[in-house]
C-alpha cells in the first residue's frame, strides 16, 4: 500500500473526523478536507513540474501545510525531502544533495533558502507557505486555484520519503524510504502500540524526523485516528496544549518527555487522559520510565528505531512494567523484522552478549547518491545500526549506546549509558551526558550534568555515590555541572558539541 492512500481509506470510512490539528494556530482539517487539501497540493505541484521521482524539500516549521506538502509529493509519486530548520546554515549541502525541482518554505527561511539554491547552482522552482514573496510562488493562491493532478502511479515500491540521518558519523545522508515497507511497518507499530480510530496523538518534535513519520503519522492514518502537531513546544504551553487536545498519546523524546513529567508533577495532574508516552530520539533513562510509572501512573514506551529503517528495531508495550530491572529494556522487535545481535564476525552473539544490533527484513532502499554508503550499512543483506546492545531470553532488546561513543579508558570501554543512568539517579540530577576528551595523558572521561529546579549538585558527591554502582575505576572521571546540555535538532544530546566546547 501507499502512504498517501492510508489517508484516503480513512476518509472513506470517517470523512468528517479530525485528521490533523495544528495546535499552534488552532487549525484542523478532516479527513475529507485534507485528501482534497493534498489533492489541490499534487495538482499544484504537478503544474510547477513536479513529476514522478522528482524531490519535494519542504524546509519549514510544524504545520498543517506540512503535513500536506508531503501527502501532496507522495500523491505524485515524487519524493518528500525534509529538511530540518535548525539545519538552515547547512542548507546548500542538503539541496546540493539531492537537487530538489521544488522547496516549499516557510516565510522567514526565504534568505537560507535562496542562499542554497544559488550555492547549489539549481533552478528550483520555490513555494512560500505564507504567501506571495519575491521569485515565490505564494502557496495559499496555489491551493486556491484547484488544479487537477494527474493520475496515482500507484508505485507501492517506489520512494517517497527522503529523511536525514543525524551525521552523528560523518555528514548526514538522505535515507530513501519506499511506500509498501514503511505502510506495513506502520501498521505493525500501530497494532503494538494499540492505536485505535478514538486515539488522539500529540507529537511536538520535528515533522522532519523519520521518527515522526512511523511514531505520530502513518500508524495514526491507518486506522483514522487524530494527529496534533506543534510548532513551538515549551514546557508550559504543551502541557495546556495537550489538556487542550485531550490527547490519549504523546509521542516526544526524552527531553520533551522529562518536561511533560515535570510540569504535571508542578500542577499535580496529567493534561489529559494520556494512556501511553512513547519515546524515540535516543535511550530512555531508567529513572524517567520510573517517575512516568511510579509518578504519573503512565506507561513509557520506548522505541529504537533510525532514520534508515522507517520503522523500529524494536518496541516496548504501552503497559507498566513493574520489575525496576527490566526497565532499561526496550522492547521486542516487531513481527514484520528480523532483528540479531551480531558480533564483530557477524555471527550471532550469545543470549545476553552485546553486539552491534542489525535487522533485516524491510529498510531503506538505500541512501540517496550514495551507493558505497550504502552497501557498508546493509552489508550481508542487514542494516547495520551502528549501535551496541543485547538480547535477553525474552526476546527483548537493550540498547547500550553507539559504538562511536564508547570511550576508551586505560583500555577499558565505558558505556557512556552506564554513567549517565548512575548519574541520573542520584538526588537532584536531571539530565547526564558522558564524552571523552582526548589529551597527551590518554581520553579522560567528562560527565556533564544539569540540576533539577531549585537542587545544588557536588559534584564530588556525585562521583562517591556512583562509583560503588558501576563497574568502571573512576579515578579519571570528571564531573560538571551544566545550565544546560545542547541538543541535535532530533532530541538527542549533542555529545560532539559537548566534547568540542569542554576543550582537550
Amino acid at each position: 500500500m501507499l502512504m498517501h492512500r492510508l489517508l484516503e481509506a480513512s476518509a472513506a470510512r470517517t470523512p468528517d473526523r479530525v485528521a490533523f490539528r495544528w495546535v499552534d494556530r488552532q487549525r484542523t482539517a478532516t479527513y475529507a478536507e485534507a485528501v482534497a487539501a493534498m489533492e489541490a497540493m499534487a495538482g499544484g505541484l504537478a503544474d510547477l513540474g513536479v513529476r514522478p521521482g522528482d524531490r519535494v524539500l519542504v524546509f519549514a516549521h510544524n504545520g498543517l501545510d506540512y503535513l500536506v506538502a508531503m501527502l501532496g509529493a507522495w500523491r505524485l509519486g515524487a519524493i518528500s525531502a525534509l529538511v530540518n530548520v535548525r539545519y538552515a546554515d547547512d542548507l546548500a549541502y542538503y539541496v546540493g544533495d539531492h537537487a530538489p525541482t521544488v522547496i516549499v518554505y516557510t516565510h522567514d527561511m526565504a534568505n537560507p533558502v535562496r542562499a542554497a539554491v544559488a550555492a547549489a547552482g539549481l533552478d528550483a522552482r520555490l513555494i512560500c507557505m505564507d504567501g506571495p514573496q519575491e521569485g515565490a510562488v505564494s502557496l495559499p493562491e496555489l491551493m486556491a486555484a484547484g488544479l487537477a493532478a494527474p493520475a496515482d502511479p500507484g508505485r507501492p515500491d517506489a520512494v517517497a520519503h527522503l529523511s536525514y540521518t543525524s551525521g552523528t558519523t560523518g555528514r548526514p545522508k538522505g535515507a530513501c524510504l519506499a511506500h509498501e515497507p514503511t505502510v506495513t511497518a506502520c501498521r505493525v507499530i500501530g497494532e503494538r502500540l494499540r492505536i485505535r480510530a478514538d486515539d488522539r496523538s500529540f507529537g511536538p518534535t520535528a515533522l522532519s524526523s523519520s521518527y515522526q513519520l512511523v511514531a505520530n503519522l502513518l500508524p495514526q492514518l491507518a486506522v483514522g485516528a487524530t494527529v496534533n502537531v506543534m510548532g513551538r513546544w515549551t514546557q508550559q504551553a504543551g502541557w495546556d496544549a495537550l489538556a487542550a487536545t485531550q490527547a490519549t498519546m504523546f509521542v516526544g523524546n526524552p527531553v520533551v518527555l522529562t518536561e511533560l513529567l515535570e510540569e504535571s508533577e508542578a500542577r499535580g495532574r496529567l493534561p489529559s487522559p494520556l494512556r501511553f508516552g512513547l519515546s524515540g530520539g535516543g535511550p530512555v533513562p531508567p529513572t524517567l520510565k520510573r517517575a512516568f510509572r511510579d509518578v504519573l501512573k503512565l506507561p513509557l514506551v520506548e522505541s529504537y528505531g533510525q532514520s534508515e529503517l522507517g520503522g523500529f528495531f524494536a518496541l516496548g508495550f504501552p503497559e507498566l512494567e513493574p520489575d525496576d530491572d527490566r526497565l532499561m529494556r526496550v522492547g521486542p522487535p516487531l513481527p514484520d523484522k528480523e532483528v540479531a545481535i551480531l558480533t564483530s564476525a557477524d555471527e550471532p552473539a550469545a543470549l545476553g552478549r552485546v553486539g552491534e544490533i542489525s535487522l533485516r527484513g524491510g529498510f531503506m532502499a538505500g541512501y540517496w547518491g550514495k551507493p558505497e554508503k550504502t552497501a557498508e550499512a546493509t552489508r550481508g543483506g542487514w542494516l547495520r545500526s551502528g549501535d551496541l546492545g543485547s538480547m535477553d531470553a525474552d526476546g527483548f532488546v537493550t540498547m547500550r549506546g553507539r559504538r562511536s561513543e564508547l570511550v576508551t579508558v586505560d583500555g577499558v570501554d565505558w558505556f557512556p549509558r552506564d554513567v549517565e543512568e548512575a548519574l541520573a539517579a542520584e538526588p537532584g540530577v536531571l539530565l547526564a551526558a558522558l564524552v571523552g576528551l582526548t589529551g597527551p595523558d590518554g581520553t579522560r572521561p567528562v560527565a556533564f550534568v544539569t540540576a533539577r529546579a531549585g537542587a545544588v549538585l557536588d559534584t564530588a558527591a556525585l562521583a562517591a555515590a556512583i562509583a560503588p554502582k558501576l563497574p568502571y575505576d573512576l579515578a579519571k572521571l570528571e564531573i560538571r555541572v551544566a545550565a544546560e546540555l545542547p541538543t541535535t535538532p532530533t532530541g538527542k544530546i549533542a555529545k560532539a558539541t559537548l566534547a568540542e566546547t569542554a576543550g582537550g
